[in-house]
């Protein structure tokens, strides 16, 4: 490791270091800027781990209770702090528990760099212990993933890991090393990389889409727009916001684009799909225009593919060739990253109002408030509804949160009734649905933005999944506040049920253990909520608590998350009852 070698290249003199592939590793995260990583030790990846041990001042671990834990904390990292996530494991079991982490964050497009370790090279194939195919595992949910039989190729591997996770659409990577490349030798040098031949992952805008897109808005009567994560991962709010406000164009958002826009704007009119607004999902059906920007027309946003915006002409604004006409054709498809994109268009479109257009947003608004939104979150009944858990955080944290949601019924009522004013504030997962995904994500958030407040919002079935995370907050210290809207059920499990399937209630309610007696075991200050009158002064305290906090709230058992879009049916077919 202390052998000074010098290579000559292009005739020019390089310091080279003589060190192991373990500490090659090590060495390449430094190089990245990289400061905090997720993971679990084990057989095959002890080498690296061994070498993070003498680098633990510059390169910080957070030791997760499971590998899954590890993932999903460095999504939360990656989604709140703009940075690539990382997290490592052992072979085996150890790599197989990072599939649903790596899943979760190819579908939502979060920027992983997924390390695990492997059985030496003479052992590959050999059914040895604790060997697994994880290359094979994970190539149709990794972005690119690659197995490292020889340490001299670790850096150039790396190199370009992190270059394919954070560049155009971003990814998750994995490399899997064998433990005979991490304990090898190589001359280690370093160069990060910036391209790869054949992927080009910013395709070029075409001047004519510009031109075509800015004839159509400027010629619209109703347009609406609606926009994506893909605003927050290209760093174009403020692009989105002038584009809005130039235009006058009613915006609705996606889950993941939720926070890209200021919930209070007014022209923010809702969310959109299976239990979004009313007023934008119906009136999807009635523009003349719909103009999407950094998403993917995923099936809970359309609802039935034939019934879908067939009226109306479609603007696709889009960084990945692939997602344009997948699911929805475009009449224009804008190609390139949308912070360039909304900027060349928008000297382009002409400064206009659509006043009486927004109206009819806000009309559906007065019905949806009537019907649903009101009994929400101001409630007669006794029991305590989700809605109002929502209102009561706005009021302590006035939108500035970061608010982590798991899945389920919690998770829409958060989207639902959340005020944000910053973007990057919204951690949930979005395209693979993963329960267990909350806990571990609000640590990574927390640790991505320690400035800011975060808040996970997580379900009874869904926290259980991943409770063991506790152990990682209390070994931590990270103040994470947690809140649990108990009902005893797999709430959305059962609202299904309800509606669809006679009220046969088949392995859905939920007998519960004493969370508070477990947050308490975790040393975790707590506190239960069964009434009205306690919940705001419980939400108070728990926001003022400088350290990490878990709030239970006991609600209403058998409470419906409505509006709602059957399966299968049209976006105008939105029931609010």
């Amino acid at each position: 490791m202390e052998t000074q070698t010098r290579t000559l290249r292009k005739e020019t003199k390089i310091t080279t270091e003589r060190m192991t592939g373990a500490e090659a590793v090590i060495r390449c995260l430094l190089a990245e800027n990289v400061d905090l990583i997720y993971g679990y030790p084990g057989g095959a990846i002890m080498p690296v781990y061994d070498e993070l041990y003498k680098y633990q001042d510059q390169l910080h671990h957070v030791l997760t209770r499971h590998e899954q834990g590890a993932t999903h904390a460095a999504q939360g990292y990656a989604r709140t702090s703009g940075k690539v996530g990382v997290a490592i494991a052992t072979s085996g079991p150890g790599a197989t528990n990072f599939v649903t982490g790596i899943a979760d964050a190819q579908i939502d497009s979060t920027p992983l760099v997924c390390i695990t370790g492997q059985v030496g090279s003479h052992l590959l194939g050999s059914d040895a212990f604790q060997e697994t195919d994880i290359i094979g595992i994970s190539t149709p949910i990794t972005k690119w993933n690659h197995q490292v039989t020889k340490a001299e190729d670790i850096p150039s591997v790396l190199a370009k890991a992190f270059y394919i996770a954070r560049s155009g659409r971003p990814g998750p990577v994995l490399v899997d090393i064998t433990k005979d490349a991490q304990f090898g030798e190589l001359d280690f040098e370093y160069k990060k990389c910036k391209g790869v031949r054949s992927y080009k992952p910013v395709p070029e805008t075409d001047p004519k889409s510009l031109n075509e897109a800015s004839r159509l808005i400027n010629n619209a009567k109703k347009p609406m727009i609606v926009f994506g994560q893909g605003v927050i991962l290209g760093k174009a709010e403020e692009e989105l916001k002038n584009f809005v406000e130039k235009s006058g164009i009613p915006a609705a958002w996606t889950i993941l684009g939720l926070s890209a826009l200021p919930t209070a704007h007014p022209l923010n009119v809702g969310m959109v799909g299976m239990h979004g607004n009313y007023g934008p999902n119906r009136l999807t059906n009635q523009c003349d225009l719909l103009i999407a920007i950094g998403m993917r027309f995923d099936d809970r946003v359309t609802g039935n593919l034939e019934t879908y915006a067939k009226q109306a002409n479609i603007i696709h604004f889009e960084i990945d060739p692939a997602e344009v006409n997948k699911n929805v054709k475009a009449d224009v498809a804008v190609m390139g990253d949308v912070k360039h994109t909304l900027s060349q268009v928008l000297p382009l479109i002409e400064k206009d109002s659509y006043d009486s257009w927004v109206q009819e947003f806000r009309d559906h608004d007065a019905i949806e408030f009537e019907k649903v939104i009101k009994t929400e979150l101001f409630p007669e009944k006794e029991g305590l509804s989700m809605g109002e858990v929502l209102k009561s955080i706005n009021k302590e944290t006035h939108g500035d949160a970061i608010i982590v949601s798991d899945v389920g019924q919690h998770q829409m009522i958060a989207c639902r009734y959340a005020e944000f004013t910053t973007s990057k504030s919204n951690v949930t997962s979005g395209g693979l649905g993963t329960m267990g995904f909350a806990l571990p994500a609000a640590i990574g958030a927390k640790m991505g933005a320690p400035n800011r407040e975060v808040v996970a919002i997580i379900g009874d079935g869904g926290y259980q999944m991943t409770i063991q995370e506790l152990g990682t907050i209390f070994q931590t210290k990270v103040p994470v506040k947690i809140v649990v809207l108990n009902n005893d059920f797999l709430g959305m499990v059962r609202q299904w049920q309800q509606l669809f399937f006679d009220k046969r209630y088949a392995s859905t309610e939920m007998v519960n253990p004493d969370f508070i007696k477990i947050a308490e075991g975790y040393h975790i200050k707590s506190k239960r909520v069964t009434k009205r009158e306690e919940l705001q002064d419980a939400v108070n305290e728990m926001i003022k608590s400088t350290e990490s906090y878990f709030l239970e709230v006991c609600v209403e058992k058998e409470n419906n998350v409505f509006p709602m879009i059957p399966t299968g049916a049209s976006v105008s077919d939105i029931r609010l009852e």
